[in-house]
């Protein structure tokens, strides 16, 4: 059952395997535009929908106040030790699985398949929250023309929900006219599955349409960031904003730290650029310069875009119109700034947000079929999901799979949980990142490396993958029980399918078919991850044991029920993986 389970592919293998014929993308972009991807990718809801709730604060997490700046700092910090990772691993090793491809040859399959199948949370988990921002400020674009899109045809049910708890007197503004279903409001984000389903019709057309189409998205909203900045600039003074800007630090450093966490989001991107690497024309140059640039350019831009933010709105009346107000808040900052009646500043800066919420879906979208296609090349999904269109070149297969699955959630789910569960993803496959680099450095030391971390394989690294982990600190309990949950509903599908599928499993002569105990390890894997789904996700584990323990408590059924699958699938899951290597271990000795 463990044979070969950190078994590493080698480099020459993973490029070779990639040049053939069957498996080849098109080469068509340069350094300009791979930096235009970054930056594509980079701006985009992070800075236009997350900025008020990292600022502010709410019911779980406290406010970095105006020391938002510092939070956007000290996340540029932290990404810019894991960008020095990414540009030599990309250099290095130029495929289109990212994070995924360079585990797969430091740490081996198991890890591969855990990274690969955590970044589909960094991609395809991430536009979902991208998609239903988008749907946001396009409703608020169309308010400024004088249109007016009804409510529950861009929100999310979770959402509408949670403004009928809080304020119903709004809800019953915003959705009192939507339709009913069995005594049901019926509220449905059509809009985020629309501009999903229109990106993804523009990917599967082809890479140098992409680029072309977010080099244009890319002008646009850096032209629309500094707009807002002149802006507020003309309506508050610098004078005023310092005022607003005291106190620096309400909540402390907790609540810097905890900003920094959630603005996190706003970064998620540069690294995305890796997923092309098999479409540039020179990947060893022109990737480490798209990924660095890039991120350079976007944390000078949201260091001024945070401070300007904050020293709009006192503090305090910035948590109090979060918490009664269904806005965005860069459209909210400008209202408030401006004169009564004023409105189209914040509509130029809606149109500036629907452009580069546009840009970012489909730099996303453009990364998480890539990385679907290589885990398929090596065996761990179906290899279908590896075909290439014939005309277009393009991975058509997995692109038009990711736009209906990412469309659908994009319609039905809720904006904060997305994030945190991207949020925390991204941050454990940076970690591994940093991590392969000093491990690649000691295996293969002699390998061509045509960008190098700099000072050495171990302090800039160590230093990454410690930062990451200390951002993951700082995000809520829900964001960890949903993501070890995750995980662990990857490994019920690696068991029953990638372990006897992948391309090494074929040479160390792993069964065709899992055999039964393997299967019952998959289900025991398969009942843990539902059992994480289920359990109340705002508590600790020692809460949860209590809840679940104590009758009548709030959650008390769910916990109980959680745990109890749980703790079953643990059984099932131990009892098949030792079986299993029982039986491989009798096997290999009546070999002898």
């Amino acid at each position: 059952m463990l044979r070969g389970l950190f078994r590493t592919k080698n480099l020459d293998d993973i490029l070779a395997a990639a040049g053939g014929p069957q498996f080849a993308l098109k080469r068509t972009l340069g350094a300009f535009n791979i930096t235009l991807l970054g930056i594509g990718a980079i701006i985009g809801a992070g800075i236009f929908a997350t900025v008020g709730t990292a600022a502010a604060g709410d019911a779980v997490r406290p406010g970095a106040g105006p020391s938002l700046m510092l939070s956007f700092v000290i996340t540029a910090i932290v990404c810019g030790f894991t960008a020095l990772c990414y540009a030599e691993m990309a250099s290095m090793v130029p495929i289109s699985g990212s994070a995924y491809t360079y585990s797969y040859a430091t740490m081996g399959e198991l890890i591969a398949w855990i990274i690969g199948w955590d970044l589909i949370i960094e991609y395809a988990v991430g536009n979902v929250a991208v998609a239903i921002s988008w749907a946001n400020y396009f409703r608020t674009l169309m308010e400024g023309f004088g249109v007016h899109i009804p409510s529950w045809l861009s929100t999310d049910y979770r959402t509408a929900a949670r403004l009928a708890e809080n304020n119903p007197a709004q809800y019953a503004i915003d959705f009192g006219g939507a339709p009913q279903l069995f005594g049901h409001a019926v509220i449905v984000n059509v809009f985020a599955f629309l501009i999903v389903a229109l990106i993804t019709v523009v990917l599967v057309w082809g890479i140098r349409e992409s680029a072309g189409f977010n080099a244009g998205m890319v002008l646009v909203k850096i032209i629309v960031l500094l707009f807002f900045i002149g802006v507020a600039l003309y309506y508050v003074s610098p004078s005023t904003m310092v005022t607003n800007w005291h106190p620096f630090q309400p909540n402390g450093w907790r609540g810097t730290f905890t900003g920094a966490a959630l603005v996190f989001f706003a970064y998620i991107g540069f690294d995305a650029v890796s997923t092309v690497a098999e479409e540039c024309k020179n990947p060893a140059r022109d990737l480490p310069i798209g990924i660095i640039a890039s991120l350079i350019v976007c944390t000078i831009l949201y260091v001024i875009v945070g401070a300007v933010f904050t020293g709009i709105i006192p503090y305090p009346e910035l948590v109090q119109k979060l918490a009664n107000e269904q806005a965005e808040p860069l459209t909210m900052a400008l209202n408030h700034a401006a004169p009564p009646g004023v409105q189209w500043p914040s509509t130029v800066v809606a149109f500036g947000s629907v452009v580069a919420h546009t840009a970012v879906l489909l730099v996303f979208q453009l990364g998480q079929p890539r990385i679907f296609f290589s885990m398929a090349r090596d065996g761990l999904l179906p290899s279908v999901f590896a075909s290439v269109h014939p005309r277009f070149k393009t991975p058509h297969v997995t692109t038009i799979l990711t736009g209906v699955l990412v469309g659908g959630f994009a319609a039905f789910m809720s904006i904060d949980e997305m994030v945190d569960l991207t949020n925390i993803g991204t941050l454990f496959a940076f970690v591994l990142v940093c991590v392969g680099i000093p491990i690649l450095r000691m295996k293969d030391p002699d390998r061509t490396r045509p960008f190098r971390v700099p000072l050495g394989a171990w302090l800039l690294p160590m230093l990454g993958a410690v930062s990451c982990i200390f951002l993951m600190y700082y995000l809520p309990p829900a964001s960890w029980w949903r993501f070890i949950g995750w995980l662990v509903l990857g490994m019920a599908i690696y068991t029953s399918y990638g372990y006897t599928h992948s391309g090494i499993g074929r040479t160390l002569g792993r069964p065709l078919r899992a055999p039964l105990p393997i299967k019952i390890a998959a289900l025991g894997f398969f009942l843990v991850a539902v059992g994480l789904f289920t359990i109340p996700h705002d508590a600790n584990p020692a809460a949860l044991v209590q809840t679940a323990t104590t009758a009548g408590t709030e959650g008390h059924d769910r916990a109980l029920i959680g745990l109890a699958l749980i703790l079953l699938g643990a059984v099932l899951g131990i009892f098949g993986m030792v079986v299993g290597s029982s039986q491989q271990s009798d096997g290999e000795d009546a070999a002898r």
